[in-house]
C-alpha cells in the first residue's frame, strides 16, 4: 500500500513538471501566426491571405504619404 502511495504521488509529481522545451520557445507575433493560418489549408484562409497583402499595401501607403508630406518642409 505504501509502494502504490510513492508511485501515485511521483506519478502526481511528473505530470506537474514543467517541460523545459515549451518555455524555451518564443511565442508568434499575431502577424506571424495570421501568416502561418493564410498557408494553411483550412476555409477561409486565403482570406487571411489577402488581407494582409492589403493590409500591407495601406501601410505601404501611408509611408510613401508621410515621405512625401515631410520632403515639403525641408
Amino acid at each position: 500500500m505504501k509502494s502504490l502511495l510513492v508511485l501515485l504521488l511521483l506519478a502526481c509529481c511528473a505530470g506537474c513538471a514543467q517541460h523545459p522545451r515549451a518555455s524555451a520557445r518564443a511565442p508568434l507575433t499575431e502577424r506571424q501566426r495570421d501568416s502561418v493560418l493564410a498557408k494553411s489549408s483550412l476555409p477561409g484562409a486565403p482570406v487571411v491571405g489577402r488581407a494582409l497583402d492589403v493590409s500591407d499595401q495601406a501601410a505601404d501607403h501611408a509611408a510613401a504619404q508621410n515621405a512625401a508630406a515631410d520632403s515639403l518642409f525641408r
